[in-house]
């Protein structure tokens, strides 16, 4: 198997690429542009957030060897980007909008080897129940929707609030590990060897 990089400095990417039998793997954390045209379909805005990560992480590791994977991971709302809050407000202020609704969770995934580089999305649909703000307010004090895009972290309390997914749920991890198989695959990682 050819040296993996992982750009990223994801924990739960890291976790999931070990889940798949990705266990010895190199991360490289590059500093990319992230910036975007809004005016981009949310499947192009990550698709070309990954990219710049992607290239970035091969400047840093001069290895044209190696199979770099690099992912961009965001929430949207009605079209709109949900960020991760900046404070507690904010991240009320998130939870309520996704209370009883569905939204959509976009990755980007990208892999490389040498000069040739492939980018693909993946959407998932993510249903919330409706919410009270109690709930929400509990939620909060746990400290976990700080991080994370959203407001939530689906693997952990947030799971209470999602009555239903439609498409891969590695990808609203971060990572979708269908779609990277897939891609890993053609550039001839085959993990189930």
């Amino acid at each position: 198997m050819p040296r993996i990089i992982l750009a990223s400095q994801s924990p739960r990417r890291r976790q999931l690429l070990a889940q798949i039998g990705v266990t010895d793997f190199d991360v490289l954390v590059p500093d990319a542009d992230e910036s975007y045209d809004p005016a981009l379909s949310p499947q192009d805005i990550v698709c070309s957030i990954c990219r710049k990560k992607a290239e970035a992480a091969r400047l840093l590791a001069d290895d044209p060897g190696a199979v770099l994977i690099a992912a961009d991971t965001m929430v949207f709302l009605d079209g709109l980007r949900l960020g991760k809050p900046h404070s507690q407000e904010e991240a009320f202020a998130m939870l309520s909008a996704l209370s009883g609704r569905t939204h959509h969770v976009c990755t980007g995934v990208t892999v490389c080897q040498g000069g040739r580089m492939e980018t693909r999305p993946e959407t998932t649909d993510v249903i919330f129940r409706p919410l009270t703000e109690a709930e929400i307010r509990a939620y909060i004090r746990t400290g976990d929707p700080m991080d994370k895009a959203g407001a939530y972290g689906v693997q952990g309390m947030a799971a209470l609030f999602v009555s239903g997914i439609r498409g891969d749920y590695f990808n609203v991890m971060g990572l979708p590990l269908h779609l990277l198989g897939r891609m890993l695959a053609g550039f001839g990682v085959e993990l189930l060897q």
